[in-house]
């Protein structure tokens, strides 16, 4: 497949695995069927309480990386970065407002490439 496509079937990937990961969590997920400039990703809910989730990928292997704010005007609640091409680390931050950020400045929660150490980031913000 072209470049572009294989691009997005990556990024695409990431999608679906945290919606594999919330559901082994006990989380309801949620996808759009259309999103319309929204910027939702997925919508999870532990039941009483839903999120709005976007998911970004970074090619860096550094947390010290600066990122755009892509979802300004919409009602994001976290970000959920995973960093290609490294050793398979994420972060979860909660959206910010300011146009970029440094990622370790973010206020989130690292995590490593498993289940167990995504679903304890997430909880713990």
């Amino acid at each position: 497949p072209p470049k572009q496509t294989q691009t997005m079937m990556l990024n695409c990937s990431f999608e679906s695995q945290c919606a594999t990961w919330f559901m082994q969590g006990g989380w309801q997920v949620f996808t759009p069927l259309l999103d319309c400039g929204h910027k939702t990703d997925l919508v999870v809910s532990d039941g009483p309480s839903f999120y709005r989730i976007q998911t970004k990928t970074l090619a860096t292997a550094t947390k010290d990386v600066e990122v755009p704010n892509l979802w300004k005007g919409s009602d994001i609640d976290y970000v959920i970065y995973f960093a290609k091409g490294s050793n398979y680390w994420g972060w979860i931050i909660p959206a910010f407002t300011q146009s970029k950020m440094k990622l370790k400045n973010a206020g989130g929660a690292r995590f490593q490439h498993t289940k167990t150490s995504f679903l304890k980031a997430f909880h713990s913000l």
